[in-house]
């Protein structure tokens, strides 16, 4: 059974950066598109980010293209988004998702337990 497990969340000031991490076990992402999606206070899960098996092709929700970058260590079996220049809005529970469909964003049905990004303002 695929297991995802998000980390690296944390409280930041408005402008910081985090660094996010999502490993996987129980089955190799190699060949699958992966994905990072968050949920904020009061609000449904939004798409952030994708990135295709290879790592060819990158894909960025409008809110958080420029600041945010995805990227996977394949070996690792290990997706990455680092954010940068964060805003109070980006707080929310951050959760990493294998992608099924690259054109509609449609992640899988499982979800992790996610992770905490708190800015501050």
């Amino acid at each position: 059974q695929v297991q995802l497990v998000e980390s690296g969340g944390g409280l930041v000031q408005a402008g910081g950066s985090l660094r996010l991490s999502c490993a996987a076990s129980g089955r190799t992402l190699t060949s699958y598109a992966m994905s990072w999606f968050r949920q904020g206070p009061g609000k449904e899960r939004e798409f952030v980010a994708a990135i295709s098996g290879d790592s060819a092709f990158t894909y960025y929700a409008d809110s958080v293209e420029g600041r945010f970058t995805i990227t996977r260590a394949n070996p690792k079996n290990t997706v990455y988004i680092q954010m940068n220049s964060l805003k109070p809005e980006d707080t929310a529970v951050y959760y990493c998702n294998f992608l099924l469909n690259w054109k509609t964003k449609k992640p899988n049905d499982y979800w992790g337990q996610g992770t905490q990004v708190t800015v501050s303002s």
